[in-house]
């Protein structure tokens, strides 16, 4: 069977809230190739694979995506297929003339309350806690794309496990 590739554009609130491993643990469940990456719009998604797992990965990228996430504009183009051989997060693009929906920032969700009140956990106590489902998003971005270097929190070393 001849693999297809799409590239998929998204546009809205994507950022800030794990859609970029959220894409990638759902195109690595279907097995499929290619990467992701934030832009100075959104998202830009490159996939390939079988036409039926693209199929899939499209229906289940609307329906499953992050409870924090909004996507309101969809472009979709088909290419040529080129062979990628795994799917990987790459870094992302900067684009001056280009912003990219922005949340608020989100109340803490109940997972990261468990965490920080029980001392058996790293995070116990921990002043900053948050998650992609939770916590400070306008009050600590300094520009577009939305990542850790582009935050007030880029001074703050990740520790070992988080960094991965």
């Amino acid at each position: 069977m001849n693999p297809a590739r799409y590239r998929i554009e998204l546009q809205g609130v994507l950022q800030g809230v794990g859609f970029r491993p959220f894409v990638y643990r759902l195109a690595q469940q279907l097995g499929l190739r290619g990467s992701v990456r934030n832009t100075g719009s959104g998202v830009i998604v490159e996939v390939e694979g079988p036409a039926e797992s693209l199929q899939t990965f499209l229906a289940r990228l609307e329906a499953e995506r992050p409870p924090a996430s909004v996507i309101l504009a969809r472009r979709i183009v088909e290419l040529p297929a080129i062979g990628d051989e795994e799917f990987r997060i790459e870094p992302s693009q900067q684009e001056a003339d280009k912003l990219a929906g922005l949340l608020p920032d989100l109340a803490t969700c109940t997972d990261c309350l468990r965490e920080l009140f029980d001392p058996s956990n790293r995070r116990y106590l921990y002043p900053f806690i948050n998650c992609t489902q939770c916590g400070p998003r306008y009050t600590i971005i300094r520009a577009i794309p939305y990542d850790r270097p582009n935050t007030t929190m880029h001074e703050f070393r990740m520790c070992e496990d988080c960094s991965r």
